[in-house]
Order: structure tokens, then sequence, then C-alpha cells
């Protein structure tokens, strides 16, 4: 894996406004270049036509990147972890315990993994045991 300060005197493409433009954006400060691009298929096509020589991206571009040329780029840096999540309305115990026990029951047969790896074509993430100021469950 390469580190923050090997990003120097490069030009970086993000998608504007987003969550990896800030994170990018803060990282590198003044060391290097963030270009803005107006969504991530900009961003990709920026990298692909050598406009920059990295991508601030969501854990799908790899796969974007390797259909568009096979074998050529590789993830580098981990700037941010995100998660994905059902929400329910405050106070709807019996909905938020439903939620739960159905992602309980496919994350331990192994059905979550398996449809992660066809939709999403990553690796799942190790889900955070909490994370400050979101709830899980309703008590």
């Amino acid at each position: 894996m390469a580190e923050i300060g090997d990003l120097a005197g490069l030009e970086i493409g993000v998608p504007k406004s987003s969550s990896q433009d800030k994170a990018v954006t803060a990282a590198v400060g003044d060391t290097a270049t963030v270009r803005r691009f107006d969504d991530d298929a900009a961003s990709i096509q920026a990298l692909l036509s050598g406009q920059v020589q990295a991508v601030g991206g969501n854990q799908f571009y790899l796969d974007r990147l390797e259909a568009a040329s096979a074998g050529t780029y590789e993830r580098k840096i981990d700037f941010l972890t995100t998660f994905n999540g059902v929400g329910t309305r405050l106070g709807e115990k019996d909905w938020n315990e439903t939620v739960n026990a159905f992602l309980d029951k496919i994350m331990a047969n192994g059905e979550h993994a398996k449809v992660y790896a066809k939709w999403m074509k990553v690796e799942v993430p190790k889900f955070p045991e909490s994370i400050p100021n979101i709830p899980f469950t309703i008590n």
C-alpha cells in the first residue's frame, strides 16, 4: 500500500462534492492537485484518458477500471471507510428488530457474503460493532 506522501505532485480526480472529494482534499492538502469532475464516470474517464494520475473513488471503481483496462490499475490508499445500511424510522422498534434479525440471519448463514460478492464484486467489509451517534438498535 502507498502512503499519502506518495501523492505529492500528482493530479487526483474526484467527483465534485463527494465523500471522496472531502477525504482526498483533506488528506493531500496542498501537496497534490485535486481535480473535480461532475460524477464517478467522468472521474474514471479522466484517469483512463490521462487527465489525472489517480482517482479518489469508491470501492466499485476498481471493477470499472479493470473492465476498461485490465491489469492496469490497483488500489493504493484507503482514505475513508463508509458503510451502507438499512434505516428505520425513529421509534420503530418492531421494524428495527425485524431488519436486524434478517441481517443477523443472512450474515450468519453466508447468504450476505454470496449476494455481496455477486453484486458488489468486492469483499464484504468488516462491519464495526458501533458507529458514534448512530444507534444500531432501538431501546
